[in-house]
């Protein structure tokens, strides 16, 4: 079920943070349900992910370790444990709200589909995992009345989420190396070049749209004291660069924000002043 990458699923709370609901109770309540539902919902996605890539998964050097691929955990359990989650999560997010619960259904089938299809086709595959925050954005807004939340923010979302999406394919084709088809065959049309050109495109284009964003987008605050986080994110996003490039980093985003100090405390300083500058700023 893979509980590390839950942290993907925290994006749900940027509609109420940028919205300055935060502190509300109902909101901030409903939407940690809605976190929870995600969080069983994209585990039953990385449940039949293994038990598709099952064969393959043996053949990647640290994928082999995962309990299915290991033969830590059995193929029954499994599938039983991935089809009794949505049925339980699925009613429960329309219960919840019906535009979220549909919206945690477009989540589901989009992911499967992924899972045993659309990770195959090159380019398409990274669209797709990117689609993945834009959709749990959408299910943040579902949630609460928003008032202020920008829509240049699904924009941010989406560039920030290719950028690590590219840089994680960048980082797999560099552990499989030339026998990067064994574990994914879409690996196969990915280049390292091609992969860099992608990866600066999307980088730049991340850091021009954010900036437009502390500046221009409405219902900011009049003092455009939001510009004063766009150094956190352009050195949050070099720092990225400098771990794939340098480090031979990006096999998995999510690893690198547990395990990397720098982007941690760069994300926590981040975070801190777009708080202060919301929800106390003029």
């Amino acid at each position: 079920m893979r509980p590390k990458q839950w942290i993907k699923n925290g994006i749900i709370f940027a509609p109420l943070v940028f919205d300055r609901q935060l502190l509300l109770l109902t909101p901030f309540l409903r939407t940690l349900a809605g976190f929870g539902l995600l969080c069983l919902l994209s585990s039953t996605v990385y449940l039949f992910n293994d038990l598709a890539d099952l064969e393959k998964d043996r053949l990647h050097p640290k994928k082999r370790l995962r309990p299915l691929a290991s033969g830590g955990l059995s193929r029954g359990v499994a599938l039983a444990a991935a089809v009794l989650l949505p049925l339980v999560a699925v009613p429960a997010s329309l219960a919840l709200d019906w535009r979220f619960g549909l919206i945690a259904l477009v989540y589901l089938v989009s992911n499967l589909l992924y899972s045993f299809w659309l990770k195959h086709i090159v380019i398409l595959d990274v669209l797709l995992l990117a689609s993945g925050y834009v959709l749990r954005v959408a299910a943040g807004v579902a949630l609460i009345v928003v008032e202020r939340f920008s829509p240049w923010l699904y924009l941010c979302i989406s560039l920030l989420a290719l950028f690590m999406g590219f840089g994680k394919r960048r980082g797999e084709l560099l552990l499989m190396q030339s026998n990067s088809g064994a574990s994914r065959k879409v690996l196969e049309e990915y280049t390292i070049p091609f992969l860099d050109e992608l990866i600066n495109m999307v980088a730049t284009m991340t850091i021009v749209a954010y900036a437009l964003y502390t500046f221009s987008a409405p219902n900011l605050p009049d003092n455009h004291a939001m510009m004063l986080t766009i150094p956190f994110v352009v050195y949050g996003i070099f720092r990225y660069l400098y771990l794939i490039h340098i480090k031979g980093e990006g096999g998995a985003p999510d690893e690198l924000v547990l395990t990397d100090r720098s982007l941690q405390v760069t994300f926590g300083l981040w975070g801190l002043v777009v708080v202060a500058v919301l929800y106390l700023s003029g």
